[in-house]
C-alpha cells in the first residue's frame, strides 16, 4: 500500500526535470498522475518511459495561458473524478539583465509564468477541493524566493517571493477546510532546464557554467547539488497523510544554502 493510493495529482511541467521527479515519486506511492507541458512529443515520450498507462495522462498546453491552465484542472477532474494534489511546478524566466536594463517583456513573462499560472491552477483546483473537503496545494518555489543575492534575475527573485506569499495566503484561507498549501524551495539541481539556461545565467554573473555549479556545491552544507528525487520525497510527504498538519510552510530542499 502506498501513501497516495487512490489520490489524483496534477503536476504542471511534469514531463522532465523536477516535475518528472515528483510525478515518479507520486506514482511509486500509488497515485494517479496527470502531467502537463508545452510539447506533446515530450509528453508522449514521458508516458512511454514511465509505462503506467492506467495511472498516467499528459495534457499539452502553455502555463502562460489562463485557459490552458484552467483546462488542465477541469480535464483532470472530468477524466479521474477528482483532484487531490496540485503541484504548481511550471515557471521560469529569461531576458536576464540588471534592473536598469531589464525589459518589460521579461518582467511580465516571469510573473505570468510563475505567479499567474500558479494562481489560475490553484483557483480552479480549490473549487473542487472545497467540495471534496480535502486537498493539497504544493508550489515549487526556489531558494531565490527567500533571498536576493544573485544579479540579473530580479524578475525571477521577485516572482518566487510572490509565489511564497501566495502559498501562505492560500494556507490561511483554506486551512480549516482540509486543504493545505505549501511551497518547496529547491536549491540548485542540474535538470535538463538548468543545462539549457544555466550557462547564460552564469555568464550574467561573470562565471562559467562549471563555476556556477561549483559555487552552489561549495555553499551547500552537503557539499553537492540536490537531486530531483529529494524534491520528490518532500512532495510525497506534503501530499500524503503525514503532511496534514503542515501548511503555510516554505520548505527548503537546498542542501543548507538558504539562510532560513
Amino acid at each position: 500500500m502506498g501513501t497516495l493510493d487512490g489520490k489524483v495529482a496534477l503536476v504542471t511541467a511534469g514531463s522532465r526535470g523536477i516535475g518528472r521527479g515528483i510525478v515518479e515519486a507520486f506514482l511509486a506511492e500509488g497515485a494517479t498522475v496527470v502531467m502537463t507541458g508545452r510539447s506533446a512529443e515530450k509528453g508522449e515520450k514521458a508516458l512511454s518511459e514511465i509505462g503506467l498507462p492506467d495511472r498516467t495522462a499528459f495534457l499539452a498546453g502553455d502555463a502562460k495561458s489562463k485557459n490552458d491552465v484552467a483546462g488542465w484542472v477541469s480535464t483532470t477532474v472530468e477524466r479521474f473524478g477528482r483532484i487531490d494534489v496540485l503541484v504548481n511546478n511550471a515557471g521560469g524566466s529569461d531576458g536576464f539583465a540588471l534592473v536598469h536594463e531589464l525589459s518589460d517583456e521579461a518582467w511580465d513573462k516571469a510573473f505570468t509564468f510563475i505567479v499567474d499560472s500558479a494562481f489560475w491552477a490553484t483557483r480552479a483546483a480549490l473549487g473542487v477541493m472545497v467540495e471534496q473537503g480535502s486537498g493539497r496545494i504544493i508550489n515549487i518555489s526556489s531558494v531565490a524566493g527567500k533571498v536576493g543575492d544573485q544579479a540579473a534575475v530580479s524578475h525571477y527573485i521577485s516572482a518566487k517571493h510572490a509565489m511564497n506569499g501566495f502559498t501562505k495566503a492560500v494556507a490561511f484561507e483554506y486551512g480549516t477546510q482540509g486543504i493545505t498549501s505549501n511551497a518547496i524551495c529547491p536549491g540548485a539541481i542540474e535538470t535538463d532546464l538548468m543545462v539549457e539556461v544555466g550557462p547564460s545565467f552564469a555568464a550574467e554573473n561573470n562565471q562559467t557554467y562549471e563555476e556556477y555549479k561549483a559555487d552552489y556545491a561549495k555553499d551547500a552544507a552537503i557539499g553537492r547539488l540536490n537531486t530531483v528525487e529529494e524534491v520528490g520525497a518532500m512532495a510525497v510527504l506534503l501530499a500524503g497523510p503525514a503532511g496534514g498538519g503542515i501548511t503555510g510552510a516554505l520548505l527548503n530542499v537546498d542542501g543548507g544554502t538558504a539562510p532560513y
